[in-house]
């Protein structure tokens, strides 16, 4: 059966990521009408990380019109913009760049960091209100622009209010929808701080001089949008309380739904906050697929996927760290990766690699139980490796609770959706986005694996305990669940 697309039923959602630009364009069942990329350059040197900010308005336009290309001109409802979380600038008051754009994790801004901890602002180092302090003693007075701040001012021709996602790393407070009062102490003069919207706030439209640059017609109502990882959370479709998708790429993240913030006392728990006031608590670790790579450097996945099958559990456990230093589920700095025991072959430490990782997943989970957290809704799995259907079944198992795994979940199909709800075409967040996600495998866990990777996991937690990493009660929490799935209330 053909759909047939009707005037303004198509959604455009646009990804500013660190090594490209993607757009998609998506109808409101989640078919993609046409798609578009564009790399994206770099300076890296050490901590330090930054991108040229005009380089994200060419890449936008090579990729909308490819998006667009053979698309009627009214055929778009109207688009949002995702950016990468922490990546920050200055502007002038005509909105151009006066500074580079310092990325996500650019370390160059630690003692930034430390003062506004001191000021009683709990702020990382990489975070983009430190980044903003140093940005401003090297440049001189601007604005604090978030990277879709500058990409929709030229899509409108006015320089935004910023979201209150991406606003979130610049040291915005969410439950009181405000400015910390202390900025300007800190080296902030008022005219440096932007104004801020919720997600899903309409921003402008696009303008002629816009319109012929990227295709997207003229009008096109520009929505608020939100940071990668919400986006990316959006397309997994886990928005309602107790939902959680977990990202699994070269580090691992958690990102939920709840109804009311998830405090934790230790700061590795921060919650987002969704268009209709609802939270979004998550959390990310170090541990990740990252390990393999810098293990098995040219090895065929599926391949050691095949042979790690034989050893479940492995005769080795790991924690299986991709840098040094933990963040979640326990914040350690001092961390390093574990390998506890002699894997008999390559394929056996290939199986405690992909273990380790489940098992961190798992301690994730039982903290966020620890921590108050809902976790019975459903479980999604994203991110790179979750295109590994054996390393899906294995974490399932060991978790104990089934996981969804959709067709796509690219951050600017998240975009769309926000765009849809932006725009009044879907009732709230959750539905347009059920609406366009599309899950493509369930996976069942196995009670008898589930089993099996008890006692190692246990031990884990020993070991962690031991060194000092994990906290004692978050162990025990832990180890009293050894027998529940990851969902238990």
């Amino acid at each position: 059966m053909v759909h047939e697309h009707v005037e303004g039923d198509a959604w455009l959602g646009i990804d500013l990521g660190t090594q490209s630009v993607r757009a998609l364009l998506v109808t409101g069942d989640g078919t993609v009408l046409g798609s578009g990329s564009a790399p994206l350059g770099g300076r890296r040197d050490g901590v330090r990380h930054e991108q040229d900010p005009a380089e994200w308005w060419d890449a936008l336009c090579t990729a909308s019109r490819a998006a667009l290309r053979g698309r009627p001109k009214a055929g778009v409802g109207g688009l949002a913009v995702c950016g990468t979380s922490g990546t920050v600038l200055l502007t002038d008051g005509a909105g151009r760049p006066t500074s580079p754009a310092l990325m996500y994790d650019d370390g160059r801004a630690t003692a930034h960091a430390a003062r506004a901890r001191m000021a009683g602002l709990a702020v990382q180092d990489t975070w983009a209100l430190p980044k903003a302090l140093w940005l401003t003693e090297e440049y001189g007075p601007g604005r604090i622009t978030h990277q879709p701040d500058l990409v929709v001012s030229l899509l409108t021709g006015e320089l935004p209010p910023a979201d209150s996602s991406h606003a979130l790393k610049t040291g915005y407070d969410l439950e009181r929808d405000a400015w910390p009062a202390m900025l300007p102490r800190l080296g902030l003069p008022e005219t440096a701080i932007p104004d801020v919207v919720r997600p899903g706030t309409r921003l402008g439209e696009v303008s002629a001089t816009a319109a012929d640059a990227t295709a997207i017609p003229a009008g096109t109502p520009v929505i608020a949008g939100m940071t990668d990882g919400c986006a990316a959370q959006i397309a997994s479709a886990a928005l309602r309380p107790g939902s959680w998708n977990s990202v699994l790429g070269t580090t691992l993240v958690l990102k939920g739904a709840s109804t009311s913030p998830v405090r934790d006392p230790t700061g590795v728990v921060y919650n987002h906050r969704a268009p209709d006031g609802s939270w979004l608590p998550g959390g990310a670790s170090s541990v990740g697929a990252g390990v393999l790579t810098a293990a098995f450097a040219g090895a065929d996945p599926a391949t050691m996927d095949a042979l790690a099958a034989a050893y479940e559990p492995s005769g080795a456990i790991t924690y299986p760290l991709v840098s040094p230093g933990e963040r979640f589920p326990f914040l350690a700095p001092e961390a390093f990766a574990l390998v506890l025991g002699e894997p008999e072959s390559d394929a056996d430490l290939w199986a405690a690699l992909l273990q380790g990782v489940a098992f961190t997943e798992r301690l994730c989970l039982d903290y966020l139980h620890h921590l108050g957290a809902p976790l019975d809704g459903p479980l999604t799995f994203t991110g790179g490796a979750a295109r590994s259907p054996y390393w899906n079944q294995l974490r399932a198992d060991i978790l104990g609770r089934p996981a969804r795994v959709p067709q796509q979940t690219e951050p600017a199909l998240g975009m769309a959706a926000l765009a849809a709800y932006g725009t009044g075409a879907a009732p709230d967040l959750a539905a347009a986005a059920e609406g366009m996600a599309r899950i493509g495998t369930t996976v069942e866990p196995r009670p008898d694996r589930t089993a099996r990777f008890a006692a190692p996991y246990a031990r884990l937690l020993d070991e962690l305990t031991t060194r000092g990493w994990l906290p004692p009660s978050v162990a025990a929490h832990a180890l009293a669940r050894l027998d529940m799935d990851t969902s238990a209330s």
